[in-house]
């Protein structure tokens, strides 16, 4: 008995949601500091966090992460 595989490839396609909107936020790195803005839906806001938290700790490095949705459709 001889078992016959067809395998078709689908074309799939992402791209930015915008009924999802934009996350940004900042996390400090300094040496065992975890403090962090939490999500932000105005960039700004999450920079003037950072620059606030600098100034009240003198932590100087952070790590800034930009999020957005995607969609994922599939091909015809």
């Amino acid at each position: 008995m001889s078992i016959r595989f067809v395998y078709r490839y689908v074309t799939h396609t992402i791209r930015h949601a915008p009924e999802g909107g934009f996350s940004y936020e900042s996390f400090c790195t300094a040496a065992g500091c975890d403090a962090e803005s939490g999500p932000q839906e105005d960039q700004d806001a999450a920079q003037q966090w950072a620059l606030r938290h600098s100034g009240r700790t003198g932590h100087d490095l952070f790590r800034r992460v930009a999020s957005d949705h995607a969609r994922v459709t599939r091909g015809e």
